[in-house]
């Protein structure tokens, strides 16, 4: 139950654990996806404490604000624009330790200096990006490949059992 989300200590991958124990448990009894993101950026914000964590999903060619946590955000981007945009046309995850020395870097908030962005993918097609799982930072160098690791694990779960027909 969301009450009892547990805030972990400890390093990094033992917050990433943790955090991923407890989304499994909670993300088991629910199948709207909006709600799964919800609570996972939820659930992500409270433990890092992180400027902004959200969802943008894609939607007329552009990624479009889904659920999310931190001040507001832009509403939507272009497909290979941006970091997020980037990262969609890549189908990658992009880190970027400095998001003022990113070419292209839209600022939907001053306060962001740095970025992960993790594609999202329907269970049915690893190949087609349907959205992205978006962080920032206030701080330079905030995320390294312990953060890709364990956040695509996370983007992993909250889109599995969803397929490229229930998202459009």
């Amino acid at each position: 139950m969301a009450e009892d989300w547990k805030i972990s200590k400890g390093s990094l991958a033992e917050q990433y654990e943790s955090c991923i124990t407890q989304l499994r448990a909670l993300l088991a009894t629910e199948d709207y996806l909006i709600a799964r993101m919800a609570n996972t950026a939820a659930a992500l914000h409270t433990q890092f404490q992180w400027l902004w964590t959200g969802f943008y999903l894609v939607r007329n060619n552009m990624l479009v604000l889904g659920p999310f946590q931190g001040p507001i955000a832009c509403m939507s981007i272009p497909f290979g624009k941006g970091v997020c945009g980037t990262s969609w046309k890549e189908n990658k995850t992009l880190i970027v330790p400095d998001v003022n020395l990113f070419p292209g870097h839209i600022a939907c908030s001053s306060l962001s200096r740095s970025e992960i962005v993790i594609p999202l993918h329907a269970s049915d097609d690893p190949t087609q990006v349907v959205g992205v799982l978006d962080i920032d930072s206030q701080h330079v160098g905030s995320f390294d490949e312990t953060d890709q690791y364990y956040l695509e694990q996370i983007a992993s779960l909250v889109m599995e059992n969803y397929h490229l027909d229930s998202l459009s």
